[in-house]
């Protein structure tokens, strides 16, 4: 559930993220046009993945939903354990259902997170099934969500999710059943990874694409994928992300995930800028060349939850004691997954994948880093904001926002949605948008899938998909 940013306000990390798909010389509908549908009986079942946050976190030994509730739970955290092994690091919450809508204050409107979605594709003939338990007839005109514990490695979700298709594919008999993906957000670079490599795990050296995942995709849809990375990532391992707001307010009324849980959430530093890619400047205005893949970077510009002095306060010792293997452990795990999702195939791709996403909201692509005198510290700015640099003369507002925003959707800029069109050399220009595999319209990262542009570009997939499935 993703704040979208403005120029003039920070940027939360934005969540519920989705979509893309089709045929090499499929054309998106232009946005007011019908449908260009084919017959509606016999399509491949659609699986429905959302983004960061986008699941219900459920304790499995009470029943009780932890994840969306207002309140703060008193026994459940969000806050995983902390280890150098990553893939051990969990606790006794499980996903539930997909957000579909929520409610921030009793007795007021419930806000739309994925509902209006499922209801687009209800409307369009196809029935819900459960992933756990899909009907006899839901290896056609059918839909599943993926929920998932959006906090974990994306290699392991990447897992999940072909065990759950395995699972449907055995209870309904159809040993080489395939899927349409619709994936928002996150859930699209758990889709790639798994298209790309199954189930292999990462190793040190960066893999070749086999992928080993095609047989189980019929087309795959991107919405509002950050294939590049996100720059407010950073912004909220350093300054936490609130339902309202910046991270930097705390309404203790409602749930917010503070800086301190976030340092346990390895999937967020997947969601980093991806090596080589991130846009930071100094007081000056002029490139800086920093790895934030470097816990050293991390140490000289005061990014460290553990070194802050609130730390000791959130954790228990045994866990103080672990954290920095855990933090170079989890940053090299984010390195090598980007790494995985950037490496050259040497096949083509079997399965066509298509973009979506959004170009006209001002989206942080950039960060200003300068040492405050006064407070005799380093101090990053990502909000359009003068401040004052070391020699007393000031640098603009509209300066700083000139730099620092890009067009997108307010949390995932144009340029990292397209960013693996460009590394797969699908096209040469990639502001043109005249491709046949990119849809870009007007929306906020967290509405797109409400977007009727959208929905009408999807819907086509998913019923042109029928004729290439037979």
């Amino acid at each position: 559930m993703s704040k979208s940013r403005s120029a003039k306000s920070p940027t939360a990390l934005g969540s519920i993220l989705f979509l893309t798909l089709l045929c090499a010389s499929f054309v998106f509908p232009q946005s007011g046009s019908a449908p260009q549908t084919t017959e509606k009986q016999g399509r491949v079942p659609v699986i429905i993945i959302p983004g960061l946050i986008g699941s219900e976190l459920v304790n499995k030994n009470t029943g009780d939903k932890v994840w969306f509730d207002l309140g703060r739970a008193k026994d459940d955290d969000l806050r995983l354990p902390i280890s150098p092994r990553i893939s051990e690091n969990h606790d006794s919450l499980i996903p539930g259902d997909i957000l579909r809508e929520v409610q921030l204050i009793r007795f007021t409107p419930k806000i739309d997170i994925y509902q209006k979605l499922l209801t687009s594709i209800e409307k369009d003939g196809y029935r819900e099934g459960k992933i756990d338990d899909p009907p006899d007839n839901g290896a056609s005109d059918t839909f599943y969500v993926f929920a998932y514990d959006w906090r974990l490695d994306n290699v392991e979700n990447a897992r999940n999710l072909l065990k759950k298709l395995d699972f449907v594919r055995a209870r309904l008999k159809a040993p080489k059943l395939k899927f349409d993906i619709v994936a928002h957000s996150m859930g699209g670079l758990i889709t790639r990874y798994a298209l790309m490599f199954g189930a292999a795990e990462l190793t040190e050296k960066t893999p070749k694409p086999a992928w080993k995942g095609a047989e189980y995709f019929n087309n795959i849809m991107l919405v509002g994928t950050p294939n590049g990375g996100s720059l407010p990532a950073l912004e909220s391992l350093q300054n936490g992300f609130t339902l309202f707001g910046s991270g930097k307010i705390n309404l203790p009324f409602v749930r917010n995930l503070s800086k301190f849980d976030l340092f346990t959430i390895p999937s967020i530093y997947q969601l980093l800028p991806h090596e080589g890619t991130l846009r930071a400047f100094d007081e000056n205005l002029k490139p800086l060349n920093i790895d934030i893949y470097d816990v050293e970077t991390w140490r000289k510009y005061g990014w460290l939850a553990y070194e802050d002095g609130d730390f000791e306060r959130h954790f228990s010792g045994a866990e103080r004691a672990s954290s920095e293997a855990y933090f170079a452990a989890v940053l090299g795990r984010a390195k090598q997954f980007q790494a995985a999702l950037n490496a050259k195939p040497s096949t083509k791709n079997p399965v066509p994948i298509y973009y979506l996403g959004s170009e006209c909201n001002p989206t942080v692509d950039g960060m200003i880093i300068y040492k405050d005198l006064k407070e005799n510290r380093w101090k990053t700015k990502f909000e359009a904001e003068s401040f004052v640099k070391s020699d007393g003369t000031k640098v603009s507002k509209e300066d700083v926002q000139k730099l620092i925003f890009s067009p997108g959707d307010g949390v995932v800029s144009k340029r990292s949605l397209v960013s693996s069109l460009i590394n797969f050399g699908k096209f040469s220009n990639p502001r043109s948008g005249l491709v046949n595999d990119l849809k870009i319209v007007c929306g906020e990262h967290n509405k797109l899938t409400g977007e009727e542009a959208i929905d009408r570009s999807l819907l086509s997939l998913l019923n042109l998909s029928a004729k290439k499935a037979k």
